[in-house]
């Protein structure tokens, strides 16, 4: 009979114990996005340093679809909604809302790496910190102490790179690229 020794079952308690905490983080490894994405690019220079931006205006766009492949490598547009109230020399509405914040461009990311809402937000976060996020088609507000909602563009605080198409989430269709 072959003796077993407190080495070899501490040995064994130790390989169990590191299969065991290895196995969750693989089995959560959420797999890379596939589904073309929306992305949208700034539409113009505002007052008081403030940017408009969208998908109309001669940048192709698709908020039902997604417009361009996973595998393509852009930056995200990143909001950080603080409540800022609008600027003079803008008025919101449903197409041109006011985003009560601050846009700004990541570093390019390929689209892949956007398999979810959590992993887009994470980009921004990591780049610019606590309470950015990626942007999203309806974050313009109008109206009445701004209550209502619209979409296709937003004005907001920042300075974007021209001519960039710009990873954004849309909340109520598939055109994300973790859809």
């Amino acid at each position: 009979m072959r003796s077993v020794t407190p080495v070899s079952l501490a040995a064994a308690a130790l390989l169990a114990a590191t299969a065991l905490l290895a196995a969750p983080a693989t089995a959560q490894a959420a797999p890379p996005a596939t589904h073309p994405g929306m992305t949208w690019a700034k539409m113009a220079d505002g007052p008081d340093g403030t940017v408009r931006v969208g998908g109309p205006g001669g940048s192709p766009s698709n908020p039902y679809q997604g417009d361009t492949p996973a595998s393509a490598v852009l930056p995200v547009l990143c909001l950080k909604a603080d409540g800022s109230p609008v600027p003079d020399g803008i008025t919101p509405d449903f197409y041109a809302g006011w985003a009560q914040g601050t846009v700004a461009a990541s570093r390019p990311v390929r689209g892949s790496r956007l398999n979810s809402r959590n992993a887009a937000d994470s980009v921004c976060q990591a780049q610019f910190g606590a309470g950015w996020r990626m942007a999203e088609f309806h974050d313009g507000h109008y109206g009445p102490d701004l209550g209502a909602t619209g979409g296709w563009t937003f004005w907001a605080y920042g300075t974007l790179p021209a001519g960039t198409r710009l990873w954004t989430a849309i909340d109520d269709q598939r055109a994300n690229p973790w859809d």
